[in-house]
């Protein structure tokens, strides 16, 4: 069976509130008694999930150049949990049910762990109700992904489409309206309604939005910028926009 590792202090208490079930073993760092590791013990105690005291190399050899562990990894069967177009139209059946509008994030092609994490944990601040991203030439969810969403991975739904062109699609028959975020845009974020069924589009690193995902949004917005640089990294850019949609959706 596939192992799997989440570490970080955030991570890894999402995933014993979560999933403990998913916890085959828990590393800590032999030494640390601090509360917020005092309260994984707890947890980890509480699903009956066996702990074992280490010493600072073999975390670090565990995780590698990956990231900091915090003292803290746990070894899973297999703690992804990705889902897939058949989930959305579920999701998007229940938030109907309950007249609740749609907020989701698209990610068209962030190949960066780091960024793909940031993404998720400003997601996740901002109450969007699922994450969607390509299948190919895009970062999944790694252990560094997940270590920088700080536990967002580990209750946020991750969708992953073979086809995002077809899923804005059926978005749009769905009555979501598509935002995909583009700096040559003439209308800025603050002069655009955010409220209501909204998908929120952001580009990869670099290229931005491809021409399909360009072609098939029903408006692009930008980000006005006052200083000389041209651009804002993709995880800044998304809390900005996300949250800018939370301003307006709370009024």
């Amino acid at each position: 069976m596939a192992q799997e590792l989440v570490y970080g202090l955030h991570a890894v208490q999402a995933l014993l509130k979560s999933a403990p079930q998913q916890v085959q073993e828990l590393l800590l760092l032999r030494g640390r008694r601090d509360q917020k590791l005092q309260k994984i013990i707890r947890q980890a105690e509480q699903n009956d999930i066996a702990i074992r005291f280490v010493e600072r190399r073999v975390l670090d050899e565990k995780v590698g150049d990956d990231g900091n562990h915090q003292g803290a990894l746990a070894i899973c069967a297999s703690a992804t949990k990705v889902y897939d177009e058949q989930f959305l139209k579920s999701l998007l059946q229940d938030l109907d049910s309950r007249s609740e509008a749609p907020f989701l994030l698209i990610l068209d092609g962030v190949t960066d762990p780091h960024n793909l994490g940031a993404c998720l944990r400003s997601a996740e601040a901002a109450g969007v109700h699922a994450v969607i991203a390509p299948k190919d030439n895009a970062a999944g969810l790694t252990p560094t992904a997940r270590k920088v969403a700080c536990g967002a991975a580990e209750v946020l739904p991750f969708i992953t489409v073979t086809n995002l062109a077809r899923t804005l699609q059926m978005l749009q028959q769905a009555g979501v309206w598509i935002y995909g975020a583009a700096g040559e845009a003439e209308q800025d974020i603050y002069q655009t309604q955010l409220t209501g069924p909204l998908a929120l589009v952001m580009g990869a690193e670099g290229p931005g939005l491809r021409r399909l995902t360009r072609e098939n949004c029903d408006h692009l917005i930008k980000i006005p910028m006052a200083g000389e640089v041209s651009s804002l990294n993709v995880s800044v850019a998304t809390g900005v926009c996300l949250f800018e949609a939370v301003r307006q959706r709370v009024r």
